[in-house]
């Protein structure tokens, strides 16, 4: 996928609204992107913020992907809708904080190609694997949008919930602080237990409760199988 020019802008800011949810009421922002760099032209992506977060101060984020079989279905099979909720309920609790919403479906594949990807994982591959098998990368993310919406709001520091290194990698390489890595560890149950562990093992996602201040860069180990 070829880059954006620099001078190029990615997105555009297009409007907000107030956003009740069971926790707090956020104010949603909604941004459509420019193609073809990140994406396809006209794909929309959210964010939710609450509080002042343009006060230079490390915000409380979360760089959540699309999954809408986890996020709206209730799926079981990996713990994308809990770490939504559960990113959302820190914020609340904080006051303080903002959620990007980036409509990368299945880690970068799209939501049909990540049903085929189930599919496999059903005939026995795990969820690298199943991505490998179908002629995509294990993680075909991209991050490049988040310094665009993060600038809209001011924001150049996170406290960021999430247990990716890549994802800590990413926001570093775009110039944006990571001033403390937030574990967000949740809802491993019979149906995913084998999902978290591969990626754990493959994909190098820190399982540890532990906060971490990122002074350091970050260095992707694959760590073996936890025994749960």
């Amino acid at each position: 996928m070829s880059a954006t020019p620099a001078n190029e802008p990615l997105l555009d800011y297009v409007t907000s609204c107030a956003l009740p949810t069971p926790w707090a009421q956020f104010t949603l922002h909604a941004f459509v992107e420019h193609g073809p760099g990140f994406g396809p032209a006209g794909k929309e992506h959210l964010a939710m913020v609450l509080g002042d977060i343009g006060d230079g101060e490390p915000v409380l984020a979360r760089v959540h992907s699309e999954c809408l079989t986890g996020d709206v279905l209730f799926s079981q099979r990996c713990d994308c809708g809990a770490q939504l909720e559960g990113a959302l309920q820190r914020i609340a609790q904080e006051g303080r904080g903002i959620l990007l919403y980036l409509r990368q479906e299945g880690r970068g594949i799209g939501l049909v190609n990540k049903i085929r990807a189930y599919r496999l994982q059903e005939a026995g591959a795990d969820t690298v694997e199943a991505n490998l098998q179908l002629g995509f990368h294990a993680d075909a993310r991209n991050y490049e949008l988040c310094r665009p919406m993060l600038a809209q709001f001011g924001v150049k520091s996170l406290r960021l919930m999430t247990n990716n290194p890549r994802k800590i990698d990413a926001m570093t390489r775009l110039g944006i602080q990571v001033a403390e890595r937030v574990p967000l560890l949740v809802n491993r149950n019979a149906f995913n237990n084998s999902y978290l562990n591969t990626k754990q093992a493959k994909l190098g996602h820190m399982m540890s409760p532990a906060s971490v201040p990122v002074g350091e860069p970050v260095v992707v180990t694959a760590a073996a199988p936890d025994a749960s």
